[in-house]
């Protein structure tokens, strides 16, 4: 909607024929003020609306660097984080050295209690 200089010059005629010449200045400054405001409150809505764009977009680049999530169980990935990064070296022994190696690494312990006298096997 263009007002030109005639349309313009019409309406401030037609005003001034409605209102009369005391109430026009009065009037023109409560338009300007209204004015005024309005570009106030959308400026500050707009500066609100930059504010929360520029929030959301530090979140999708903090998503975007995190590190990646776990991979899937049952994955060859999973089963190379999960192996020993450094296996004990495994002696080939006989089993009967094996077999004392393993008591001599085992702490004594007692042989469990027998039965009195009297008492038959359970």
């Amino acid at each position: 909607m263009n007002l030109g200089f005639p349309e313009m010059l019409f309406l401030f005629l037609l005003a001034l024929l409605l209102f009369g010449p005391k109430k026009l200045p009065e009037i023109g400054r409560q338009i300007g003020r209204g004015l005024a405001e309005f570009k106030r409150a959308s400026n500050e809505l707009k500066g609100q609306l930059e504010n929360e764009m520029r929030l959301l977009e530090a979140e999708d680049r903090e998503k975007k660097i995190s590190p990646p999530p776990p991979p899937p169980e049952n994955t060859v990935a999973v089963s190379a984080q999960t192996a020993p990064t450094s296996p004990e070296p495994q002696l080939s022994l006989p089993m009967a050295d094996h077999q004392q190696a393993v008591s001599a690494a085992a702490p004594a312990e007692d042989p469990p209690p027998s039965p009195g006298p009297g008492v038959e096997g359970a």
